[in-house]
């Protein structure tokens, strides 16, 4: 039985579980120790049971937890290079003998499940989404994007599941109090990935094939839950998907867990 749900989501702080019961596995940990500790306890893991931590990039709403989670339960973080130089140069006090290094592109296997690293594109210094396989089953997981690639689109083809980023509604950003080059900095292709460009990476996922959809990331000043939904279903629904019978579409809630299957 596959697992695959967000603890939190949100531009205040990410991390995601997925499991196949034998391998137990954490995407992020950008909210306090005893926040995932909680978490988890709700879903009847202890701590002890992960065998790794997944880290897309080093920014503190996906690794402030990460310091003390590793150290008190001795759990193995894996990164690439770059993004696991750059935790431990910074403030989340990881200690580098838990620290597993892998080359973004490669597949690695932890345990039961097969996991492939591929960059998205994001201002951090080598921001990654994954792919995680128990036999020939596929879950993808691509959040902090700014664009949407060829490299990503041929990672994700033939998930499962998803959890892709449906950060910002443009408009509510562009009108709202960020300052202009934040702003700026959002839209950018190395930024945050917009509800309608969201809409149509769901949309493109599910004529490949996936069955279900979980929309996560979502900006707390700059969309709300029912803007996010309602620009995918749109999409998907022109597409001549029926939402709920082709594909399953959730929102990830910013502190609850959240099944994506």
């Amino acid at each position: 039985m596959i697992k695959f749900c967000t603890l939190y989501s949100s531009s205040s702080g990410n991390c995601a579980f997925i499991s196949d019961t034998e391998t137990n596995i954490l995407i992020d940990a950008g909210v306090s120790a005893s926040r995932i500790t909680s978490a988890l306890q709700e879903l009847g893991v202890k701590p002890t049971d992960i065998d790794a931590v997944l880290i897309t990039h080093e920014h503190s709403d996906h690794t402030c937890g990460l310091g003390v989670f590793t150290r008190k339960y001795g759990v193995n973080v894996y990164a690439n290079r770059v993004t696991a130089e750059a935790i431990l140069n910074g403030d989340c006090a990881v200690e580098s003998k838990y620290i597993n290094v892998f080359e973004t592109g490669e597949s690695f296997e932890i345990g039961s499940a097969k996991i492939r690293p591929f960059k998205t594109p994001h201002d951090a210094v080598e921001s990654v989404g994954y792919t995680i396989s128990f036999d020939d089953r596929k879950f993808g997981f691509a959040t902090d994007t700014g664009c949407i690639t060829k490299q990503m689109l041929s990672a994700l083809a033939g998930c499962e599941a998803v959890v892709i980023e449906a950060n910002h509604n443009v408009d509510k950003l562009m009108q709202g109090g960020y300052p202009y080059p934040l702003k700026k900095r959002i839209i950018s292709d190395n930024g945050h990935l917009s509800n309608e460009n969201c809409a149509w990476l769901a949309t493109q996922l599910a004529i490949w094939g996936t069955k279900h959809i979980t929309l996560g990331h979502l900006s707390t000043n700059n969309n709300t839950y029912e803007m996010a939904y309602e620009s995918a279903v749109k999409m998907l629904k022109e597409n001549n998907f029926n939402v709920d019978t082709d594909v399953t579409l959730n929102v990830a809630q910013k502190s609850e867990i959240t099944y994506v299957i």
